[in-house]
């Protein structure tokens, strides 16, 4: 058991409990006191045989930023091995970009975890973050947000690409714990250099001080009023989404259903994030109005009938993709396409010249809508057979990273385009 002065333990041995089947656990650890932690506290409680179902692994990420990198994880390779842990390394190869760094590492080392967790059949990663990373996080997206909806900071889990939840058991611990749990133990840690440059908007942050999260329940209510507004008034009609005449009302005096109509849009639009403030108070005044007529914005054509509101994609910016034999890819944010021929196939929009070739008896917004549709072909201009290619809807917000206290709100949305729902974190 842990001891009741050691609050790193008891977090640590709470979270392996927390699982009732078998699991084989990915700690990405980096060589920080956080990662380090991590690794510390779950390989100590693991090697007293009190989780017998519990199987660990690491993965480091180099990022190839900085000369050391690879020397910092024959470090962690070295700490793995002393505890018996099997250790990876995954680097980022290739060029990297001139701005947006961190974010663009960010996203690269999730991608490689992801992928690792995948390659050695991992149930989650689990990452280290804790309360002083969340509160950093809660204050920049305030510095950026003009709404409070992003000031619920980090989940304590996400689901990446779809395919692998990320578990972060140490939010509720502050650093100095961690860092006071391995001085305990005689252990060291390896301190990532670029903490320390002003360059980078989390170091300024905590150079002057950062907010606490308050937010975060919030958010998982107004995604749980979301998910139930859309359950109960929001349909697809071939490619429109519809929401009923009475339910414009809600939206606008309901915070959770106006974000379950912000999050449809996006979907609908191929984008992965909602309305800008600006457009979304311009579509928010345009409803109240009462007015029947169209109004576009975020790629998505509002259409306001007496019959309901109708939402589908502008057929306007949608490139052609062309799509190697045997190569899956995204088109237009909106669908996941996957080719089973031996030879590339395009997939472009229907447009707005003779329309779709099965348009027979469409009118109105089905009509508009279609002309975003779709439309696949062999490069000769052949129509591409139903069992050689695979077009499944995507939900752009949420393809890449869902965090748990949105889960509900994009299975409504799944449950909206007909597609398989989101899996639940492996400890729930």
């Amino acid at each position: 058991m842990a001891r009741a002065d050691d609050p790193v333990g008891e977090v640590a041995s709470r979270f392996l409990n927390s699982f009732k089947r078998p699991a084989h656990l990915l700690v990405a650890i980096s060589g920080g006191s956080d990662s380090t932690g991590l690794l510390v506290a779950l390989a100590t409680l693991c090697a007293t045989g009190r989780f017998p179902g519990i199987t660990l692994s690491a993965c480091t990420i180099d990022h190839d930023l900085r000369p050391g990198s690879a020397e910092e994880a024959a470090w962690v390779g070295a700490l793995c091995a002393r505890y018996g842990i099997g250790h990876s390394v995954r680097r980022w190869e290739g060029g990297k970009p001139h701005s947006g760094l961190q974010a663009a590492a960010r996203a690269k080392r999730y991608d490689l975890l992801a992928a690792a967790a995948v390659d050695m059949g991992a149930d989650a990663i689990l990452a280290a973050h804790t309360r002083d990373d969340q509160s950093e996080t809660v204050a920049m997206r305030a510095a950026r947000s003009a709404e409070g909806i992003g000031l619920s900071g980090m989940a304590d889990a996400v689901l990446l690409n779809g395919a692998v939840w990320l578990l972060r058991p140490f939010l509720a611990l502050d650093r100095a714990a961690v860092r006071a749990f391995l001085a305990a133990r005689g252990e060291s840690w390896r301190d990532d250099p670029s903490n320390d440059n002003p360059r980078f908007e989390r170091v300024r942050i905590r150079a002057r001080g950062v907010l606490p999260d308050h937010a975060g329940k919030d958010r998982a209510l107004l995604s749980r009023q979301a998910a139930i507004f859309l359950t109960e008034n929001a349909r697809a009609e071939g490619a429109v989404f519809v929401l009923a005449s009475a339910a414009i009302g809600t939206l606008l005096t309901d915070a959770g259903a106006w974000r379950g109509l912000l999050l449809l849009a996006a979907v609908v639009g191929g984008r992965v994030h909602t309305l800008e403030t600006a457009s979304a108070e311009r579509l928010r005044s345009f409803l109240a109005s009462g007015t029947l007529s169209r109004l576009t914005a975020g790629r998505v054509v509002f259409d306001r009938r007496r019959d309901g509101l109708f939402l589908y994609r502008e057929c306007r910016g949608i490139e052609t993709l062309v799509l190697p034999a045997g190569a899956t890819a995204v088109w237009d944010g909106r669908y996941r396409v996957v080719n089973r021929a031996s030879q590339a196939i395009t997939v472009s929009a229907f447009g707005s010249g003779a329309g779709r070739e099965d348009d027979a008896g469409l009118t109105g917004a089905a009509l508009r809508a279609s002309r975003a549709a779709p439309r696949l072909k062999f490069e000769d201009g052949a129509r591409v057979p139903a069992d050689l290619a695979i077009l499944g809807p995507l939900l752009a917000p949420y393809a890449r990273f869902l965090p748990r206290f949105d889960l509900p709100l994009a299975n409504a949305l799944a449950g909206i385009l007909g597609s398989v729902p989101f899996s639940s974190p492996p400890n729930e």
